[in-house]
């Protein structure tokens, strides 16, 4: 093993259900050693993902304390680890690259850095992303664009949870920010990342996002809809962020749409479109709308449900209201929460690795 903090640090973040794998270039290091200093590298090899106080991280380690908490209370300030508070105690714990450290740049992020998250992203992270085949997002779209008259289950719709939410935090999208810079932006909206609960609370103390209602997320989520994006959310039955997703610059979205990768390595697509032949009027806007080419043109419209996400997009925009989004009978349940999501990852990706 490397003696180096930021060969060992990329092994540690590696070992994350999204993982951080090594390149040819070097880029990953390269990454590392412009967001953390080399006391910083070093610190965060302390961390486990498994939240911790300091006195716990200090005991386990043989740390000083005094100076232990200073350090880590400035990395969570800098988004380079994670920090949340409960009961008046403070845990700690490491920080994936995605979804973490990459979204947590989102206010430093230059030129330069964007350069190399992209050259990372075509070199190892887009591939890492779904060699699992378990998606890490789920698609939800809208209420208004759901099929009236179904039983849904709370997490099948993004609005109760929102509502319930204890905290609720908005921040530009790193993904669009990171290809504007790298000159290849888009016209959809910056300031759209929704995250909710501890992660709504790490984004507004350490200033990445800014604190607003349920009312204001809602709105944020039906202009996001209405500006053509998709609403993804961690493939879990708990709420913790949504991402409103461009086919152009999201991580994900790029595998599909750029790529011509299989949705289900990226996408849980919990519901699908269906068009009513004598109701559609052969228009063409959902041709236009659909962010992944899911529908054609034969004798009548058509939707390949291998393709579609359920994202909702097509009946929100269709003229004739012509086509239903419902649930898929075969879908595959979200996870009960994150923690069982990245478990499964894990054991996917090394028993594809073994």
């Amino acid at each position: 093993m490397s003696s180096d903090p930021y060969h060992q640090l990329r092994d540690l973040l590696n070992q994350m259900p999204i993982g951080y794998p090594p390149t040819a270039s070097g880029v990953e290091l390269e990454i590392l050693r412009r967001l953390f200093k080399k006391e910083e590298a070093e610190t965060a090899l302390l961390l486990t993902p498994f939240p911790e106080t300091v006195e716990q991280i200090a005991a386990r380690t043989g740390t000083n304390k005094d100076g232990l908490a200073q350090r880590l209370a400035e990395m969570s300030k800098n988004g380079l680890i994670f920090r949340f508070k409960r009961n008046d105690e403070v845990f700690y714990k490491i920080a994936p690259f995605m979804i973490g450290i990459y979204e947590y740049s989102v206010l430093k992020i230059d030129p330069e850095m964007a350069r190399l998250f992209k050259a990372f992203y075509d070199e190892a992270l887009l591939e890492d992303l779904g060699i699992s085949n378990i998606p890490g997002f789920k698609v939800i779209p809208i209420e208004e664009n759901i099929q009236a008259g179904k039983t849904l289950l709370p997490h099948h719709t993004l609005e109760p949870k929102i509502r319930a939410a204890r905290k609720i935090s908005v921040a530009e999208c790193i993904c669009r920010k990171e290809s504007d810079l790298a000159g290849e932006g888009c016209e959809y909206p910056l300031e759209a990342c929704l995250n909710f609960g501890a992660a709504a609370e790490y984004y507004i103390e350490n200033g990445i996002g800014r604190e607003i209602d349920a009312d204001e997320a809602i709105r944020i989520l039906n202009e996001a809809d209405a500006a053509g994006l998709v609403h993804a959310s961690a493939n879990s039955k708990h709420l913790s962020n949504i991402c409103n997703c461009c086919p152009c610059c999201c991580a994900s979205m790029k595998g599909i749409t750029q790529l011509g990768h299989d949705k289900r390595r990226y996408m849980n697509a919990l519901y699908e479109a269906f068009i009513d032949p004598e109701e559609c009027t052969e228009c063409e806007e959902c041709l236009e709308t659909c962010p992944v080419d899911a529908i054609s043109l034969a004798e009548t419209m058509w939707v390949d449900r291998d393709k579609c996400l359920g994202c909702g997009l097509c009946a929100g925009n269709c003229p004739a209201e012509a086509i239903a989004v419902s649930l898929r009978e075969d879908r595959e349940e979200p996870f009960e929460n994150v923690m069982d999501m990245g478990m499964a990852i894990l054991e996917a990706k090394q028993e594809i690795q073994s």
